[in-house]
């Protein structure tokens, strides 16, 4: 859902925890073996042509350091751009990162861990020598980045894979899971942990994709434990969390306080209420980095501040690296690639929108190059996360008409597809829903991720919940927020669950499916 226009601050850098190809380096000293003086890996998570993003992680092995200076040389030219998680020079080769003031100070066996944006022509070179205040680091382990990519996408889709089995198995019917389940795919059903089929019902809890980009806070309204309380009261058992990459990596167009580690404890204390009170939290990525400005566009700023046709290869798979290296332990956290992708706006045909969808690349009438949904199924997965993966269709994710052709290969098999409807959409009828959901549906499970309507009442929603009971499918209803219907469908007037006249629709219809 696109949201209304705020007030527009930015802001910058701050701690990123990545994975990729690592060079560890351990200090040594002359003689008999001791205790390095710090330990570094460095990491390139992602890379195309001219460009690459890494990550430099520094434990400190040593005497508590009350600021700290990073050093290391390039030695292929590569040049730093943009840095953050510290303060990057550059001379010459010789670049520098020294601690900013709120990880300034490092504790014996404390890490660092900064990211950057860099260039690089010929080849890309990992340095091979570190230190840590002046102290050498010697170095150990693999020095050569990921090759770079092809710039051009593949053009044809990959065979349509075998239709998966329909049924879980249901004799004798498994007992469900307590609390919130640790969700998997079984055939076109979401199954838990004992193996029996669940549904996703509940809510969408906007604000951490738009308030930290506008420098207003990091939630809209309270994110407390009575406020998340609420929406278990409504009988809800899922609450989807949109999110905001450029506050999450910590980018410096975002205030201090609302970028980086305060942003994503703030995500991290929300998730932990929302499994507390028995629910799936299913963290999105709404807002991100990339300028656009050809049909339908939201903004013309390149930053994170409203919705873009496309990912970026710049900065999203780090978002996903980092994201399900912070959930990864924890399967009942779920992830929603990618709010509303349109491409098509942008692409002149159907066949070279799904294309950029799934594959990324270089994207007709789409200035920045663009991450597809493999490349962010592949970054979830590098990580060794195998959390249920969302992957939403074209058209603001109302259209998922070729979305099993074109479907990401996902070594986990536990993909599922998310799909957005508003009575303003083009597909908002049921012949529609016949015709186009109903053959994925058969296929995979499929969630609704945004239900709403414009009209300050809930006769389509009833439509639409009404079609995905039949089906056994899931719904989450737009939005957990204090609106009203000239800024976007807002299920609640007050934060203790009072529920305007659309939301009345929602929270009687979820009550009345709960025991």
């Amino acid at each position: 859902m696109r949201h209304p226009p705020r007030l527009v601050a930015l802001l910058s850098g701050a701690a990123l925890t990545l994975a990729g190809t690592a060079l560890a380096v351990a200090g040594t000293a002359s003689g008999a073996p001791a205790a390095p003086v710090c330990t570094v890996e460095y990491s390139v998570t992602n890379q195309w042509t001219g460009g690459f993003q890494g990550a430099v992680t520094v434990t400190n092995h040593s005497t508590v350091l009350n600021g700290w200076s990073l050093g290391f040389s390039f030695p292929a030219g590569q040049r730093v751009g943009q840095g953050w998680g510290g303060t990057w020079t550059q001379s010459g080769a010789a670049v520098t990162v020294t601690g900013e003031s709120w990880n300034a100070r490092l504790d014996t066996g404390a890490k660092a861990t900064t990211g950057f944006i860099a260039s690089w022509t010929g080849a890309n070179t990992a340095p091979s020598s570190f230190t840590l205040g002046g102290a050498p680091c010697a170095t150990e382990g693999p020095t050569t980045p990921p090759t770079d990519p092809p710039t051009t996408p593949p053009t044809t889709p990959p065979t349509t894979p075998p239709t998966p089995p329909t049924t879980p198995p249901t004799s004798p019917p498994p007992t469900p899971a307590a609390g919130a389940p640790e969700l998997s795919v079984t055939g076109n059903k979401f199954t838990d942990q004992n193996g029996a089929v669940r549904r996703l019902l509940g809510v969408n809890r906007s604000g951490g994709e738009f308030m930290c980009v506008q420098g207003h806070g990091i939630w809209d309204g309270p994110a407390d434990d009575a406020s998340v309380r609420a929406i278990a009261d409504w009988k809800a058992n899922t609450v989807r969390i949109p999110l905001n990459e450029e506050c999450w990596l910590g980018l410096d167009n975002v205030k201090p306080e609302y970028r980086g580690a305060p942003y994503t404890a703030a995500v991290k204390d929300l998730v932990a209420k929302v499994l507390a009170h028995g629910m799936t939290p299913v963290v999105e990525l709404h807002w991100t980095h990339g300028q656009y400005t050809g049909n339908s566009a939201g903004c013309a700023d390149v930053h994170a501040t409203c919705q873009k046709p496309m990912p970026n290869a710049r900065y999203t798979p780090a978002f996903w690296t980092s994201v399900a290296n912070t959930f990864k332990d924890d399967r009942r956290v779920v992830f929603d690639l990618f709010n509303e992708p349109y491409p098509d706006r942008a692409t002149p045909t159907a066949a070279q929108a799904w294309t950029c969808w799934r594959d990324g690349g270089t994207c007709p009438g789409i200035g920045y190059e663009v991450a597809g949904m493999q490349d962010l199924v592949d970054a979830v997965r590098a990580t060794g996360a195998k959390n249920l993966v969302l992957v939403p269709g074209l058209a603001y994710a109302n259209d998922l008409s070729q979305w099993p052709a074109y479907r990401p290969t996902d070594p986990a098999a536990n993909l599922a597809a998310a799909w957005h409807v508003y009575n303003f959409n083009t597909c908002s009828t049921e012949t529609c829903w016949n015709d186009t959901l109903a053959p994925v549906a058969r296929q995979v499970p499929l969630l609704a991720g945004e239900i709403g309507e414009n009209t300050c009442g809930h006769a389509f929603t009833d439509r639409v919940m009404t079609w995905f009971d039949d089906r056994g499918l899931s719904y989450l209803g737009w939005t957990w927020n204090t609106w009203d219907c000239a800024s976007g469908p807002a299920l609640i007037t007050s934060y203790d669950g009072t529920p305007t006249a659309f939301g009345t629709g929602l929270r009687d219809h979820l009550r009345a499916l709960t025991p």
